[in-house]
This record gives C-alpha cells, structure tokens and sequence, in this order.
C-alpha cells in the first residue's frame, strides 16, 4: 500500500480519485511515498528517503524546491490549467468592480442613514458619483498567454473588449485556443501605453525573455 502524506486540504472529490485498498492519505504519516500539497511551502522542509513523487493540486510550482526533487530523482507533478476558469472569473469580476465603482457605491449606500425617503433621496442624490464605465471598447492587456491568460483574453473579447497579448514563451498549443482578434504586442512598454486594465498571468521568478515581466 502506498502512503501519501498531505500537506494541505485536499478536495475530497480528488482525494476519492485514489482507492483505499491501494493508498492510505493522512495529514501526518511516517515515511511517505508521495507528499500531496497546494501552497505549503516545501522549501526547508526535511525530505523523507521513502519519497518517490510530489504532486501539487495547482498550476505553479513556487513553493516546491524543484531542483532538489530533481537531484533525488523524485519527480513534481502540478495540474496546469485546473483553476483556470476560477482565476478567469475573478479577473472578470474585478473589471466589473473597478469599472464600475461597485465597493464605493456599497460603502457609499452602507453609511447612509434616516428614515426611508431620506435615504432614497440621498441614494439618488449620489448614484452620479458612481457612474464608473463601460467594458466594451476598452482595452484589456494580457501578460502571459498560457492557460489562463487566454480563458481571459477570449472571455474578454466576448465582453466587447480590444485585447492585446504577450508572451514571447506562447505554445502552439496556447496559441491553437486563443482568438485570432488578440493583437500582439512586441513588448511591455507598448502594451501599458495603450491599456485600460493589465491581467498578469506569468509564473513568480520568470527567466530569460520573460524577464522583461519581471521589471513589472
């Protein structure tokens, strides 16, 4: 029976992917054979000899010290692309709230106070102030075209936005899924000159000719 030590909370609905007849999953086991995480820093940590694999139920791999996996010949497994919706509908939400001023609408109605006509005049009175924008027109710009970037840049040109991308590391797989209507940009400096909102979508410690990203 395989031993895999836990980390983290797991997702039951991934945890029951594994049989109880072959694996035993605890949160504290001796020698285990995996270690199963999602944000628990393993930079560190004492290794045990009897570890053969770690998996992390996330898309990065920030938090694992990968190098000295890879000097004991023990490999890191993530999950590219498993939140990727998740992350696609916050960015989506937080345009929302920015464009259009929603928290300081809330805030603004929260405080008010008096009898029922009172608080509606001066709700009518102040809705000017929260006006905010529209979406469509504006210009979303998209550093790192991997699996989220493009669920947000394609989600964004169907919200009427113009989307420019960049990422000089684009697969042809990434670059398959992403709408032909996403301009690409040559580099960072174009792309602010010309934003309204910027989404950064690019792994924490980029390398090489991601490290223009790294100056952001």
């Amino acid at each position: 029976m395989y031993k895999i030590l836990t980390l983290n909370n797991i997702s039951v609905a991934g945890l029951e992917r594994f049989p109880r007849d072959d694996y035993e999953i605890a949160s504290e086991i001796q020698r285990p054979d995996a270690i199963l995480l999602r944000s628990f820093k393993m930079h560190g940590m004492a290794i045990p000899p009897s570890l053969q694999a770690v998996g992390r139920a996330g898309a990065g791999v920030n938090n694992i010290p990968v190098s000295e996996m890879s000097a004991r010949g023990i490999p890191v497994f993530n999950a590219p692309g498993a939140n990727a919706n998740a992350v696609k509908e916050l960015v989506v939400a937080g345009m929302l709230l920015a464009c259009r001023n929603i928290c300081q609408a809330w805030g603004y109605v929260r405080g008010l106070e008096g009898d029922d006509d009172t608080i509606r005049k001066q709700a009518e009175q102040g809705k000017k102030d929260f006006v905010g924008f529209e979406l469509p027109g504006r210009t979303l710009v998209v550093i790192g075209l991997g699996a989220i970037g493009i669920k947000v840049a394609n989600v964004a040109l169907k919200l009427g936005m113009k989307v420019v991308g960049f990422d000089p590391q684009i697969t042809v797989q990434s670059a398959w899924k992403l709408s032909s209507e996403v301009r690409q940009a040559s580099s960072i400096e174009d792309l602010l000159a010309q934003s309204d909102f910027v989404t950064f979508h690019v792994p924490l410690g980029i390398h090489s000719s991601h490290d223009q990203c790294r100056a952001y």
